[in-house]
């Protein structure tokens, strides 16, 4: 079986940089979730490492394939210097881990929840999954394993996460193009939703 981690962290550094820095947080019964942070110029990234050390599972299969199934990382890019946006490890981590804790599936067009500012003093408690390939390339694995996407997270605001419940991830995505909106400001307010 393939060590999957380190073709993923390799993928990461030839499409961002190096990493300036890392951390890691481990949930009781699950594995080792780290965020790498890079810098490019005023944008900062960070990066899920270890959600695709196993597929994701349908949570109503009978038993979990070890090979097959979806892998995905998770990319989060923000202005820096804006607002202490390294606070988004712990946050990052849980979503990275949520899969094995709560046995979703992460795919384009969910949201996923912390329940909290992504950082202190944050208009956001839940992203958008957006769809990948553009910022990073998918990583193709040996047959049968599925390739590991790396996807987008646009955070939401409240009323933007309960605006995309009823109308949908698309019709969020083109009012935020409409606006104008720039989804990398860490402090921006809510797209106009009338």
């Amino acid at each position: 079986m393939v060590d999957v981690l380190p073709l993923v962290e390799a993928r990461l550094s030839t499409a961002l940089g190096e990493p300036d820095a890392r951390a890691a947080v481990t949930f009781l019964g699950t594995d080792r979730i780290e965020v790498l942070r890079f810098q490019e110029g005023d944008v900062v990234r960070y990066a899920t490492l270890g959600m695709s050390a196993h597929p994701m599972t349908d949570p109503t299969a009978m038993l979990a394939d070890p090979v097959k199934g979806p892998r995905a990382e998770l990319v989060l890019s923000v202005r820096a210097g804006l607002a202490e946006t390294d606070k988004v490890l712990r946050p990052l981590a849980v979503l990275g881990a949520s899969p094995q804790v709560e046995g979703v599936v992460v795919a384009p067009g969910a949201s996923l929840d912390v329940g909290e500012p992504l950082w202190p003093g944050a208009p956001f408690t839940s992203v958008l999954v957006g769809e990948p390939g553009g910022l990073v390339e998918d990583l193709r694995l040996d047959d049968p394993m599925d390739p590991v996407r790396f996807l987008p997270l646009l955070p939401m605001t409240p009323n933007e996460a309960a605006w995309k419940r009823v109308h949908g991830a698309q019709a969020l995505q083109e009012r935020w193009l409409t606006n104008g909106t720039d989804l990398r400001d860490p402090s921006r307010r809510s797209v106009p939703l009338e």
